[in-house]
């Protein structure tokens, strides 16, 4: 196999944390408990002083090191996580998809993860079989943290987000080669992958391939991943600058996305560059009170609906029920039957729901005293209501 392949980035991490001003106007998921509360914020210090219109607050990595961290002007707001999902396997006679939900990272990281909130989500969708899928679910810890050397610090400052960034390239990849490694799992099988972690109030989503991360940020939808496929432009730039080439939007007439985990038939060995990249794209975002939720969804969901669609359908649902479960159902069952309506797409579906509010309470109605309603007798029915009075 390819034990001793080198892994390392293609590309040094830019990672921007940025936040618009105040507005004045199933079965398959981990629960776990939260202890009692740390909560992890930038340094006043490290922070400048710089407004951003919302078009601008997520911006994607480039090439160059840099990182910018941008206050919110509003009070300090720290999410109350907790999330919801659901699978479908849609119109396909086998489901190639899986997912991670862990509400608190505490538990299951224990003093690797004492800040508050911390959360972590993850959405794979297989092909050419489960196998790779259902391997990073099962070894999600291992990989994508115990094994990846996260940044251990207690001054949460800008150079410890650009790293948290370089360790999500990392995990991705050491992801890779396990797959790689894993005699199981054939060479010709693979993954696409997306992940978000909460960290406090910083939101950071790696993405490898077409599955789809979406923040609702008062009532809009705000993309917040990119879709690895021929049809963006840059990801066709770098697959021809690498020797690859498309086929009816195919990578080398095969794979219709241009990042993923595994695939090791169509890839290079010993750390050389290929078309076909494990390395995700990393984007951060310090959340604010304006953000409700997150969606995270695999390519099934955004073939056949829109970002917006998919945000007021999840907007209506909460405020109906308030239930993060009901309402990645509805998304999931909503899809299926737009799905069924076209001739051309039967995937898979799977959908993450991620709250940051917490529930609504509702009052308690206080019970009423029951109300009688007052009619008049007859002259017949009184006399007959005397008598049995009388006892005659």
């Amino acid at each position: 196999m390819v034990s001793e392949a080198e892994i390392f980035c293609q590309q040094s991490i830019s990672v921007h944390l940025l936040a618009p001003p105040k507005v004045t106007d199933e079965k398959d998921f981990f629960d776990v408990p939260s202890p009692a509360p740390i909560f992890c914020d930038v340094l006043p210090s490290e922070t400048p002083s710089i407004e951003i219109p919302l078009s601008e607050s997520v911006v994607s990595i480039s090439s160059s090191t840099q990182t910018t961290i941008i206050e919110s002007p509003t009070t300090k707001f720290f999410p109350s996580i907790r999330s919801g999902s659901h699978m479908d396997i849609g119109f396909r006679d086998s489901m190639e998809d899986e997912h991670i939900r862990i509400d608190d990272l505490s538990a299951p990281l224990g003093s690797l993860f004492r800040c508050r909130p911390s959360a972590f989500f993850a959405v794979f969708d297989g092909h050419g079989g489960h196998e790779a899928a259902a391997y990073l679910k099962s070894n999600a810890i291992r990989l994508f943290f115990e094994e990846a050397d996260l940044p251990q610090t207690s001054d949460f400052d800008n150079a410890f987000w650009e790293e948290l960034g370089n360790f999500h390239c990392r995990a991705f990849l050491l992801a890779d080669q396990a797959l790689a490694d894993e005699r199981s799992i054939s060479v010709t099988c693979g993954t696409t992958a997306l992940t978000a972690l909460v960290l406090g109030r910083h939101l950071l989503i790696a993405n490898a391939g077409d599955c789809r991360a979406v923040l609702c940020r008062k009532g809009v939808a705000v993309q917040m991943s990119q879709d690895h496929r021929a049809s963006y432009l840059p990801e066709r730039k770098r697959v021809e600058d690498l020797g690859g080439h498309i086929v009816l939007g195919r990578l080398n007439d095969e794979l219709a996305v241009t990042r993923a985990l595994g695939d090791w038939y169509m890839k290079s060995l010993h750390g050389s560059a290929s078309p076909l990249t494990a390395e995700p794209e990393v984007q951060q975002v310090l959340l604010t009170e304006d953000d409700e939720f997150l969606i995270l969804g695999c390519d099934g969901i955004w073939d056949v609906m829109s970002n917006q669609e998919a945000v007021s359908l999840v907007r209506q649902e909460l405020s109906r029920n308030d239930d993060p479960h009901q309402c990645a159902r509805e998304l999931v069952n909503q899809a299926k039957r737009m799905e069924a309506k076209r001739m051309d797409k039967d995937d898979n579906l799977t959908a993450i729901v991620v709250c940051f509010t917490p529930p609504k309470h509702r009052e308690s109605i206080p019970p009423q005293r029951p109300r009688f309603r007052c009619c008049s007798l007859s002259e017949e029915a009184r006399n007959k209501l005397r008598s049995l009075l009388q006892g005659n």
